[in-house]
């Protein structure tokens, strides 16, 4: 695990140089003091438009950072020709790669958690109601930063055996069809066969349930998220990653990096 935490923190560092990630940041917390100002105009409903406007924005930056800079962690090294150079100390591919998940899922916990203090100090400069809203909205960044893992694991598998643009579209699919799982699994229509019908069932708990991470309503409304909910998105978030990166590794150890 060493040999991972050195590949992690280097892809760190490399990522905190990367002037795109401080323009993301920059631009998030621009919406949130744009949040701000929309609150001065909707009376009575300031805190919900700010909590609404806040969470989208860390969730939209946060996927576009692990989309984009997630599907170039493997051919941004060989592009520079540094993973031979790598793979040819005692670094297994499988430590390479999980060491560059870790990586940037720290880049994105660091990102998200800025994004996230603005959000809360904009909360505390328009406070005006009796709710508390902090504990919900702390729990949907925490779904937030569980989704962007998953999305994070989806363009690393994608990365070790396609070019970065296929991976980049494969992992946007993937991402916008696991937004509709709940409506594949009560899908019901006349004209489709039924072995279609049984195909799309399946095929729903085969791809990722980004549904279960979305309690952007509950927070904006300060309602309180089950335990029971925050226990099993950790727990499917973390078994999902496991096997992506599993078959991300496969992949990548029986790839001819000739």
């Amino acid at each position: 695990m060493r040999r991972v935490g050195i590949v992690a923190l280097n892809t760190f560092r490399e990522a905190v140089r990367d002037r795109v990630l401080y323009n993301l940041v920059f631009f998030a917390l621009a919406m949130i003091a744009a949040s701000i100002l929309v609150g001065q105009i909707s009376i009575g409903i300031e805190q919900m438009v700010i909590v609404n406007l806040g969470l989208s924005a860390i969730s939209v930056i946060g996927l576009l950072i692990a989309v984009f800079i997630g599907v170039g962690l493997v051919s941004k090294e060989m592009e520079k020709r540094t993973l031979y150079a790598l793979l040819a100390k005692p670094v297994r591919r499988w430590e390479f790669l999980l060491g560059k998940f870790g990586g940037l899922l720290l880049t994105l916990t660091v990102n998200t958690i800025a994004m996230a203090v603005g959000l809360f100090l904009a909360l505390s400069i328009i406070k005006q109601s009796d709710e508390h809203p902090e504990a919900a909205v702390l729990v949907a960044v925490y779904f937030i930063l569980l989704k962007l893992a998953l999305v994070v694991s989806l363009a690393l598998l994608f990365s070790c055996y396609t070019t970065p643009l296929l991976a980049i579209l494969c992992t946007a699919g993937l991402y916008i069809a696991g937004l509709f799982v709940k409506e594949m699994r009560g899908f019901q229509s006349e004209t489709m066969s039924r072995a279609l019908q049984s195909f799309l069932h399946g095929l729903s708990y085969v791809l990722p349930n980004f549904e279960n991470f979305d309690v952007m309503a509950a927070a904006a409304h300060a309602r309180a998220i089950p335990r029971a909910l925050i226990a099993q998105n950790t727990l499917y978030a973390a078994l999902y990653c496991a096997v992506v990166l599993a078959a991300a590794a496969a992949i990548f150890t029986r790839r001819n990096l000739k």
